[in-house]
């Protein structure tokens, strides 16, 4: 069951909103013969580069269409703001055109670094067995919620009993773990396939719609609607975001390159959680000027807020992975024994405090 939920799941993970075609991607790059071997290269990673040296060129393809998820914008602003001039870096930015393309150019090792959902890590990690490794956690918080019209009267997730409850693709899980949270009858409730327009909630086909919290919030309010959100972190149900992830493969080659990418996009993410209003118009500048200014910067605050962690954007631990794929595994979006202590690491962002 768990591979079927899994060939559904994935769309709607990568799907946010139209399509943009990938451009060419670059070859993965060799590192300088210079470079001096070290008893735990991650550890000495940091000074493994010289400045002086000509900057190394790596690719990173964002998981979808330019738009201003807050991984996306710390690789945006890195670029535009020379972070990653700083630290010997030439980083080619491209999109994936949502089909999964750019996870299968990271294993090609055609692209160094690139974005996916946590549970997509693990999910891919589990069948087909693909080498991927999470190198920062940026939503500490999953993408999806649940809204509803204010107007309704729903006030909680019990009562969405007896109502229509959308999903996209295959109910997920964390729609089942919150009703169970909420102390509702998941035999109660009418689960309907909606896929991704949500003007079928404006238009009473369902009660309840699955919905990314930084992007058709923003809609449905431009459209006139009030809503009611329901995010199943709320009620302790784990779940997780966007991840910058790498292969296992060029992460043991050049993690010395990793350290240095990572570095200048968390500066990136600092810099726009500070100028927020600049790093939309350089969001635009991938964008296009037709995109909406006012919601790349819902999207972006959005983001930001559910990025917060203590010890600063990009970390993850591995109580919050364990508790994750248990979730998954307790409603079937995962096999048992998934190794998820393979599945990140944080040795990369240990070394880009530095």
């Amino acid at each position: 069951m768990w591979r079927l939920f899994l060939r559904l799941l994935l769309p709607g993970l990568l799907v946010l909103g139209a399509c943009v075609a990938p451009t060419a991607p670059s070859k993965t790059p060799e590192p300088p013969a210079e470079t001096a071997a070290a008893p735990s290269p991650v550890a000495n990673a940091a000074a493994s580069i010289p400045a002086q040296r000509a900057p190394i060129p790596i690719t990173f393809m964002a998981g979808y269409k330019p738009q201003a998820n807050l991984p996306f914008v710390g690789a945006y602003v890195a670029k535009a703001q020379g972070f990653f001039a700083q630290e010997g870096l030439d980083v080619t930015i491209e999109h994936s055109a949502g089909r999964g393309e750019h996870v299968q150019l990271l294993v090609a090792g055609k692209v160094q670094v690139t974005t996916m959902d946590a549970a997509t890590v693990l999910q891919r990690r589990a069948d087909p067995g693909l080498p991927v490794v999470s190198i920062a956690l940026i939503g500490q918080r999953g993408q999806q919620a649940f809204a509803a019209l204010k107007s309704s009267g729903i006030q909680s997730p019990k009562d969405w009993e007896g109502r229509k409850v959308g999903y996209k693709g295959t109910p997920p899980p964390d729609l089942y773990a919150l009703l169970a949270a909420a102390g509702a009858d998941v035999n109660k409730v009418n689960l309907v396939n909606v896929g991704f327009d949500p003007r079928v909630l404006t238009e009473g086909q369902v009660d309840v719609y699955p919905l990314f919290k930084s992007n058709e919030p923003y809609l449905l309010r431009k459209w006139g609607y009030e809503i009611v959100l329901w995010d199943a972190a709320d009620y302790g149900v784990p779940t997780l975001g966007l991840t910058y992830v790498a292969s296992e493969q060029y992460i043991k080659e050049h993690p010395e390159v990793l350290v240095r990418f990572l570095r200048a996009a968390l500066q990136g993410i600092r810099w726009a959680q500070d100028h927020p209003q600049e790093a939309v118009q350089i969001v635009l500048q991938y964008a296009g000027p037709e995109t909406d200014p006012d919601h790349m910067r819902y999207m972006l605050e959005t983001e930001l807020k559910d990025a917060q962690s203590e010890k600063g954007f990009g970390w993850q631990s591995l109580e919050q992975w364990k508790a994750l794929a248990e979730m998954l595994v307790r409603y079937q979006a995962l096999p048992a024994g998934v190794a998820v202590e393979d599945a990140f690491t944080t040795q990369i962002w240990e070394q880009a405090q530095r």
